[in-house]
């Protein structure tokens, strides 16, 4: 298993639906063309009504899961044109400061172990033994889309992300709301539930026809813990010139407890 790049693919692809074909281990993922299949809604009527807009939006981020610290036993499977692999991710959150994310394949070896603040990215790699350490900036160059710490904090919670004002259409069901948003960067065709606006599926098209960037996310086998309730099961397909999937399934999970963040960076190891 070649750790360096599928923790970047879990952090990076995964939580900001963008391949990333500056890692250069990816490449060959990238080999065949399959797009995630376009979802259309015909007969959606333009939205007119400014009121019934902003008392939408207003349940939906009143819903969002508000936390203080967050862990997770994730067990992630990646598969791509040419190649799957698995492996178990343990993560600590502490909102809006630091994640902590060791990777874990076969045997119980610990592959890989990350840090990411609000400003930085370091990357310990425990097989190889050496750092890397990248600004957020980098994240944002790599992805090319307008990714910080928070968004990644949201995709990992289950929170709704690129939300924006400009609703452009909608459909209303008994079970489901679908929405059309289009921001600056992206499409969002969302499906919350009708009933507590928690999301379901959420599908980013790029507003620039020319990039043929998708993604596709899918939020399954919700769970209720006091007054959150957790999307369990992810399923995230991510499309540019190929296509590649990622199943994230929590098998373990805990809010708001004391956690230590520690991270350590052994001294002979060489920097990259």
């Amino acid at each position: 298993m070649k750790i360096p790049s599928f923790l970047l693919l879990i952090v990076i692809i995964a939580f900001s639906c963008r391949p990333v074909r500056k890692v250069h281990t990816l490449d060959k993922a990238f080999s065949k063309r399959d797009t995630v299949q376009t979802v259309m809604i015909a007969e959606v009527p333009k939205v007119d009504s400014q009121e019934l807009i902003h008392d939408m939006l207003r349940k939906v981020y009143k819903n969002k899961i508000d936390f203080t610290t967050f862990k997770a036993k994730i067990k992630v499977l990646y598969e791509g044109p040419e190649t799957s692999q698995n492996a178990v991710a343990y993560l600590k959150m502490r909102k809006d400061s630091i994640i902590l994310i060791q990777l874990v394949g076969p045997l119980g070896i610990v592959g890989l172990e990350t840090k990411i603040t609000k400003d930085s990215i370091i990357l310990v790699n425990k097989l190889d033994k050496y750092v890397q350490r990248r600004s957020i900036g980098y994240v944002q160059d790599v992805t090319q889309v307008p990714f910080d710490f928070n968004t990644l904090q949201d995709l990992i919670i289950g929170n709704p992300t690129y939300l924006d004002s400009n609703v452009v259409s909608y459909k209303s069901t008994d079970n489901h709301l679908i929405v059309l948003m289009v921001g600056n960067l992206f499409k969002n065709l969302i499906t919350l539930d009708s009933k507590d606006f928690k999301p379901l599926h959420s599908k980013l098209d790029d507003v620039d026809i020319q990039r043929n960037r998708t993604c596709d996310i899918t939020y399954n086998n919700y769970e209720t813990k006091g007054d959150i309730q957790f999307s369990t099961y992810r399923n995230v397909s991510v499309a540019e010139k190929n296509k590649l999937d990622i199943d994230l399934d929590f098998k373990q999970y805990s809010f708001n407890e004391p956690l230590i963040f520690s991270f350590n960076i052994p001294k002979s190891y060489k920097k990259r």
